[in-house]
């Protein structure tokens, strides 16, 4: 059965996913427009830094909650990396849609924000009320999907 736009993407989110080097969370990021991939991104450490699964977790090591003090992280969000990726080989994003396996920081919804994207579409929720309260501020709609790729409320 040939899938639907939604659970295509979401499929190839999952898949890019699976290139994270974080030690708590393996996320995947897709950003989209008129139906074409524009560009991905997955949770790590900068290019040319050790990953996290070579040097340790400082906010594993230090208990720190899901959610708090993102500023701890080594990494760099799946979000940020797609958005990064688009502003490094100069892909205009305003007016996309943003394929995300979890529901984005506040971080990531501030970028999203600001990059002009105006979607953004989850599998899975993230404890940061503040994030979802801005990008609804904002007008950013956000979707849940299910594993059969119909939308869910967030």
């Amino acid at each position: 059965m040939r899938p639907s736009w939604d659970l295509y993407f979401m499929e190839i989110t999952q898949v890019v996913a699976t290139r994270s080097t974080c030690l708590r969370r393996t996320v995947g990021a897709v950003i989209i427009k008129d139906k074409r991939i524009l560009t991905t991104g997955y949770n790590g450490a900068p290019s040319g830094l050790a990953h996290c699964r070579e040097v340790g977790c400082i906010r594993e090591a230090n208990n720190v909650p899901s959610g708090e003090r993102h500023e701890l992280c080594r990494a760099l969000h799946a979000e940020q990396n797609a958005i990064l990726q688009a502003a490094l080989y100069g892909v205009s994003i305003a007016g996309a849609t943003i394929y995300c396996t979890n529901h984005p920081c506040v971080l990531c919804a501030k970028m999203i924000i600001n990059a002009g994207m105006k979607e953004v579409v989850i599998a899975a929720p993230y404890p940061d009320e503040m994030a979802a309260a801005i990008l609804a501020e904002a007008g950013v709609k956000v979707r849940r999907l299910d594993t059969a790729g119909d939308a869910v409320s967030c």
